[in-house]
């Protein structure tokens, strides 16, 4: 595996996660799908490339996120980084600082409602929507049902929302 060219990728990934978030209103789970995708179309990567590459912007993303405070702010990020935030390329740090905000609003919201009840595969609910604890795939139930493993990845425990 090229380094060089995963590194290229990481660039080019995080562009396109910026402007999927920027453009719509995707989840942070949603975008990373997306600009994987993207980033398939314009890189020579295999799909286990992509999957590397798309773990390591997500645990990037996720760090920054719960490291940042409650507003953009680039003292909390330089902090993060451990170095000053000036040395890194305009562009890329707008892009990633604009991700990790978003993402650590979702990651808050999130939280606030895992506080308060976790539902699993297998239980019984009346209609609602949940979002899968793992991978943020949102399924809604019109009916009473019977909450099924999570249809994107299999997990088994969810939040309403």
């Amino acid at each position: 595996m090229n380094k060089n060219k995963l590194i290229a990728a990481y660039s080019d990934f995080m562009k396109h996660l910026h402007e999927t978030m920027e453009n719509t209103l995707h989840s942070f789970a949603e975008a990373l799908e997306i600009s994987k995708e993207k980033t398939s179309k314009t890189s020579d990567l295999t799909a286990d490339e992509l999957n590397k590459l798309s773990g390591y912007i997500k645990r990037d993303i996720e760090g920054a996120a719960h490291g940042l405070s409650d507003k953009e702010d680039k003292d909390s990020l330089s902090e993060w980084f451990k170095f000053d935030i000036e040395l890194i390329e305009n562009f890329t740090l707008d892009a990633f600082l604009s991700v990790a905000d978003k993402t650590r609003l979702e990651l808050d919201k999130l939280k606030q409602l895992a506080e308060t009840h976790t539902y699993h595969s297998g239980d019984i609910t009346v209609p609602g929507t949940f979002i899968c604890d793992d991978c943020g795939k949102e399924i809604a139930f019109k009916t009473t049902s019977e909450i099924p493993e999570c249809p994107a990845c299999h997990a088994t425990t969810f939040i309403r929302i």
